[in-house]
């Protein structure tokens, strides 16, 4: 009787700790997926940022290069199809959508490189304070952008390693089967550092 007690008291000992160790990163994936979540949100907030600049910055040039038409066309339908790309969060998981997001983003960005380069050929566009106001906030933007991409690739490295990695896997397994990793940037490494762009306005 003795034997048997003793039995049964270790067992729900072994239990008891077994379901407190277990306890132990139930949370994780789900506040895992909300960062990751939270920091894509910064990153539309950024883009879209940047996509507002436009329009002032594309009237700015035009009112002192106007000839420039091709250019400022390429900036205008760029603009266009990155803003009508979207992703929501339950699109995080398709790779290919968020290639296309990127992919238009960086056909955008292409755009108005050559869009900034255009002031060169025009000393008075150069020096207009409107232009040089738009063109620090652009490169601003363009900084919030890079920085914005890198949080987001971290945080979802952290929550696409818990879903493959014990003890996310049996978490995934048991209570969040319909977890799904989710797609990221396709960009070099050095990207992911925080980075400084510069439209020439630092000297």
């Amino acid at each position: 009787m003795t034997l048997s007690f003793s039995m049964i008291r270790a067992g729900f000992v072994a239990i008891l700790l077994g379901l407190t160790v277990s306890a132990c990163g139930y949370n994780t994936i789900p506040t895992a997926e909300e960062q990751a979540k939270a920091k894509w949100a910064d990153v539309q907030n950024n883009y879209q940022r940047r996509a507002d600049l436009i329009p002032n910055l594309v009237a700015t040039v035009q009112g002192y290069a106007k000839q420039e038409r091709e250019v400022l066309t390429a900036v205008i339908e760029a603009r266009a199809k990155a803003t009508q790309i979207k992703i929501d969060a339950s699109q995080l998981t398709d790779p290919d959508k968020l290639k296309q997001f990127q992919d238009a983003q960086n056909q955008l960005s292409g755009a108005l490189g050559r869009l900034i380069a255009v002031s060169e050929n025009y000393p008075d566009l150069k020096s207009n304070q409107n232009f040089l106001a738009l063109q620090s906030q652009l490169e601003g933007t363009e900084n919030r952008i890079a920085i914005s991409r890198r949080d987001y690739i971290e945080a979802v490295r952290v929550y696409n390693t818990e879903l493959t990695t014990f003890p996310g896997r049996i978490w995934r397994s048991v209570m969040y089967s319909s977890a799904q990793p989710m797609a990221t940037f396709d960009i070099p490494p050095q990207e992911t550092q925080t980075p400084r762009v510069d439209f020439g306005t630092k000297k």
